[in-house]
């Protein structure tokens, strides 16, 4: 399993992706599923994998070598046009890989984030399907998940405004979302990769890897925690009515 998670803001792009990968319980790996690519001066690529590990690795590879031969990513005249780039490349190894994984009963699974700029347009996020397809983040909606996000989802919900988050602020929501998942789903593991992407920077300069022990992690996981607990009990009280238990949709058996 896997989370990785996008956010788009005023500032720019945060993106952060956890490292686990596994083919059952006995057999638990570590896998960068950060991937980045840049033309300095020029545009940036940040891309998430998710899904079966052989094929987002056939994807990025195709990608990769596409991208170091001049082609792809690295000469789409828009954003637009590079996540239609990464979705042909999907498509393409689906065309090789599907028939025979669906004939053994294994799924095509793959999911993609694509976040970045390209000179002349603003930074842009872009989830990529399976089927090739992708779907633009809006400042109305302003990140996007992939993997296992249910557990990381309330907090960025309550939190992420595209015009009031600071990409400091994006980068410390994007971290709580990680670690709740680890927390509450062993699939999702460290170390998380965490890539801070300014407007016009055009170059990786804020990228951190925090491996379990990081003291940084340590510290923002504590952090919250005990800031929970403390908004807990500040909140007001949960009142209930007094009245005969017949009112209250309780059951009796006879004579209770």
């Amino acid at each position: 399993m896997t989370y990785c998670l996008g956010i788009r803001t005023h500032q720019g792009l945060v993106m952060a992706s956890d490292s686990r990968t596994n083919s059952g319980i006995d057999q638990v790996e570590v896998c960068r599923k950060m991937h980045n690519f840049v033309v300095p001066g020029e545009r940036l690529f940040t891309i998430l994998s998710c899904g079966s590990l052989s094929l987002t690795q056939s994807v990025m590879t195709r990608l990769e070598q596409e991208f170091r031969a001049g082609g792809g990513l690295a000469s789409a005249g828009t954003f637009y046009e590079a996540a239609r780039c990464v979705g042909g490349h999907v498509r393409d190894v689906a065309a090789l890989d599907r028939e025979y994984l669906e004939r053994d009963k294994i799924g095509f699974q793959v999911n993609l984030l694509v976040g970045g700029q390209i000179r002349g347009e603003s930074p842009q996020l872009y989830l990529v399907y399976a089927q090739g397809n992708p779907l633009r983040c809006t400042r109305l909606s302003p990140f996007l998940q992939i993997g296992e996000s249910k557990y990381g989802r309330p907090i960025l919900d309550r939190g992420i405004r595209f015009g009031e988050t600071t990409l400091e602020q994006a980068a410390q929501y994007a971290v709580i979302s990680l670690d709740s998942t680890m927390r509450s789903n062993v699939a999702v593991g460290p170390p998380i990769d965490l890539l801070i992407y300014g407007n016009d920077d055009f170059s990786v300069r804020r990228y951190r890897r925090l491996e379990a022990a990081d003291p940084d992690l340590m510290e923002i996981r504590s952090s919250w925690e005990q800031a929970l607990r403390k908004a807990i009990a500040t909140l007001p009280g949960v009142e209930f009515a007094e009245g005969p238990r017949e009112q209250q949709g309780v059951a009796f058996t006879r004579g209770g």
